[in-house]
């Protein structure tokens, strides 16, 4: 990684690049000249996010839950920009309203593949290149209400507790290696969808993509460089 992160030919990567999350962290990195490179499912969610490749995009459909993709995604990554430098990871789901002792296999399975397996199998892929490359970031996203247990969200508040717990342990063992570990834990996003689930709530409460995207932006720049294992919470403006 060069010695300076806030200047750009970095190579970001980004998993649910598609989403309206991802969009908001590609405006982001792609206002600082940054590299992208764009995973989501499918190719015309892609297309539909961000329009073309350019020189300094790259679009790669990739299924997260399978290992060989991931790596495969990171060959391509480095065969097209040399490096990947920051690995933001978005991917990820929700699903609420059963009570642990009724919580079926399916949704532990969901929730467990999209916001655990899906992180674990990136950082297996990036997180050896970036030792052989001198340093990275990498950014997670938990949840607030990881931080606690609520009545009908135990299993997504276990899956999200468990992005905070391996974001502490990877950044313990990789600070040494000049790479730096931290998460956010969002409270709601305000999303479209999320607008059209929760039609009686105040989005005014809410977390906007772009300021979210801004705090984890931070956690990529040297402004950041000092920071390890951090779980830092983005509850919104008011």
């Amino acid at each position: 990684m060069g010695a300076n992160m806030s200047t750009d030919n970095r190579t970001v990567m980004v998993t649910g690049a598609a989403g309206n999350l991802g969009r908001a962290v590609a405006d982001a990195f792609a206002a600082t000249g940054a590299n992208l490179v764009l995973l989501d499912r499918g190719a015309a969610q892609l297309r539909d996010a961000f329009g073309e490749e350019g020189p300094h995009r790259l679009f790669l459909t990739v299924n997260l839950l399978d290992a060989a993709q991931a790596a495969d995604a990171l060959k391509s990554a480095a065969k097209r920009f040399g490096r990947v430098d920051v690995l933001c990871n978005l991917a990820g789901g929700f699903r609420m309203g059963e009570a642990v002792h009724e919580t079926g296999d399916d949704t532990w399975n969901f929730l467990s593949d999209l916001n655990v397996r899906t992180l674990v199998n990136m950082v297996r892929a990036v997180v050896p290149h970036m030792v052989e490359n001198g340093g990275g970031r990498i950014v997670n996203v938990g949840a607030f209400a990881a931080q606690r247990g609520s009545a009908q969200m135990g299993a997504y508040s276990a899956s999200k507790s468990s992005v905070i717990r391996l974001t502490e342990a990877m950044a313990a063992e990789l600070r040494e290696k000049n790479i730096n570990v931290n998460c956010v834990l969002p409270t709601i996003i305000d999303t479209p969808q999320n607008r059209a689930d929760m039609p009686q709530a105040d989005p005014s409460h809410w977390v906007a993509p772009k300021d979210l995207s801004a705090v984890i932006a931070f956690l990529a720049s040297d402004a950041a460089r000092a920071v390890h294992g951090a779980a830092l919470p983005v509850t919104g403006l008011s």
